[in-house]
């Protein structure tokens, strides 16, 4: 389906949950974990503006904000919204500018400041996202694969180091159109100059935020900080997960997305 020039992919029944994913990606990237979910959820996996099929195209983190609130308002009821990476930034802004439509959020991988200040040390240097954006510009297909490696760095499920977790992030990668330059310097521009610090403590929604001790990307520190700093949030560490643990470990995320299903007003996930 389509809903504000924003392409979404609609499987299951029963409560509504909102996919949002990360940077230069799109929401094909959540097939592996789907079909679980779509047990339980009616699932709503969305390509963000100027990312895999969506038409419309965002300058800014409100511009975004504003699309995914148009693709959930006509559900007429708020939603868990999941968010991974950029997409957990999008969910953050979403839950304090429209919190009458997200009832709950999944923050994976996620951090409220993508660059490292004087008072943040847990993120990437602004130098180094620079550095990303001029490389793109040069091999867009070489650096987003290079971007896919540090993405999937730890060891998964079995002990498999995480060959087969990157296989299948570079088969997604693209399996649907490939954002055009603005659109991938418009999400480096959100990235570079995104704060959502001071907002955190009026993050009123219950919160579950799951990091992975290995990630190099969004580090495990910037989640627990959000999750000490939002009112109603819990914290969950998946061992050995790095950037995309629901991919890598995916028995271990759907676990704990379980859990903390077990204590709010939502049926339990039923793992496939």
């Amino acid at each position: 389906m389509s809903a504000a020039g924003l392409y979404v992919d609609v499987q299951g029944e029963g409560a509504p949950l909102v996919l949002l994913h990360g940077f230069a990606l799109h929401g094909g990237l959540f097939a592996p974990i789907v079909p679980a979910l779509a047990q339980t959820y009616r699932v709503h996996a969305v390509d963000l503006p100027g990312h895999g099929n969506s038409t419309t195209q965002a300058a800014t983190l409100t511009d975004m904000v504003e699309a995914v609130a148009a693709v959930i308002a006509p559900l007429r009821q708020p939603v868990t919204v999941l968010g991974w990476s950029l997409g957990g930034m999008v969910a953050q802004r979403l839950a304090l500018d429209h919190p009458g439509l997200v009832r709950r959020l999944v923050l994976t991988s996620t951090t409220p400041r993508f660059v490292t200040a004087l008072d943040w040390p847990h993120a990437m240097a602004p130098q180094t996202l620079a550095r990303f954006g001029d490389e793109l510009r040069v091999s867009y297909r070489a650096t987003l694969q290079r971007f896919l490696t540090l993405q999937v760095q730890g060891r998964g499920e079995g002990g498999v180091v995480g060959r087969d977790v990157l296989a299948t992030l570079r088969d997604a990668l693209f399996a649907r159109s490939v954002p055009s330059e603005s659109t991938l310097s418009a999400a480096l521009a959100i990235l570079a100059d995104t704060d959502l610090r001071a907002d955190a403590a009026r993050v009123r929604q219950r919160a579950l935020v799951i990091t992975g001790p290995r990630d190099a990307l969004t580090p495990s520190p910037a989640g627990e900080w959000l999750a000490q700093h939002m009112p109603t949030a819990r914290h969950v560490s998946i061992e050995g997960a790095a950037h995309a643990p629901f991919l890598s470990h995916p028995v271990a995320f759907l676990a704990a997305l379980q859990d903390f299903e077990s204590d709010v007003d939502a049926p339990a996930l039923r793992r496939a």
